[in-house]
């Protein structure tokens, strides 16, 4: 390795470094002074993921507790997933890799194959949608609400920092109106969680609403279904995958 590219690691690594730890105190600040404690309930949930793997680090431990209790929970996946790829899998095999690692992780929170939804939107898409197909998308999310009838409804948080995350909650917003339902909409954090807050658009009255969930009880059975993700867990950063498999997770209500 030469000198240029030493010093480009090393540059790598400090940031690294550097977001790790803003991104800790930024939790940190979340958990222990901004949230209040809540128990899970007996409401049926519907939870949207943007990809293959955002429910479970997100939403596992609520997943595993309502399923343990017999409460009905489904999911819906909105892409296919494609880009999220490690150099040791192909192009043409990874959307079948995700989708079973998917269904095997759902079937160790107690969710089974016929309660999950896989649209195969084109992974990254979600932002940059036509109007048709905008709306073709929120069609289709009200015919998975009015045929449920969730009394929960678990999406990404608005300012989740992920194109397709935020994406996901606009459009499942949208769809809840569309459907006249009405729901509970909790937000879960993924890359919120790693933003650096003195660069982020985070503002104080973000949180105002925010709940933490103890999941000791179910925590094991979140970090198998999280291992079970062997493809994505290469590419989540070392100093953000840790807090998935805390023994609590962080919702934020509107």
């Amino acid at each position: 390795m030469g000198i240029r590219e030493i010093v480009t690691q090393s540059k790598v690594n400090i940031g690294a470094f550097i977001r790790s730890i803003s991104s800790t105190i930024l939790y940190r600040w979340i958990l222990y002074f901004k949230s209040q404690p809540i128990v899970v309930s007996q409401k049926p949930a519907m939870v949207f993921s943007p990809h293959q793997d955002d429910e479970t680090l997100g939403c596992g431990g609520l997943i595993a507790l309502k399923r343990l209790q017999g409460v009905p929970v489904e999911i819906v996946f909105l892409t296919d997933g494609r880009y999220g790829r490690p150099n040791w899998i192909s192009e043409e095999t990874i959307t079948d890799i995700r989708y079973s690692e998917a269904v095997n992780a759902l079937d160790i929170l107690g969710v089974g194959s016929s309660q999950a939804y896989f649209l195969n939107h084109l992974d990254g898409s979600l932002q940059n949608l036509s109007n048709e197909q905008r709306q073709e998308i929120v069609d289709k999310l009200v015919q998975h609400l009015q045929s449920f009838m969730p009394e929960e409804v678990y999406v990404p948080h608005r300012k989740d920092g992920h194109p397709d995350h935020e994406a996901t909650h606009s459009l499942v917003t949208e769809a809840i109106a569309k459907s006249q339902l009405k729901v509970e909409l909790q937000e879960y954090p993924i890359w919120m969680l790693w933003q650096n807050p003195l660069s982020s658009n985070l503002k104080q009255e973000d949180f105002t609403h925010v709940y933490r969930l103890p999941i000791a009880n179910v925590n094991e059975r979140k970090t198998k279904a999280i291992q079970n993700y062997r493809s994505q867990l290469p590419g989540i950063p070392r100093g953000l995958i840790g807090r998935f498999f805390l023994p609590h997770e962080i919702f934020f209500k509107n």
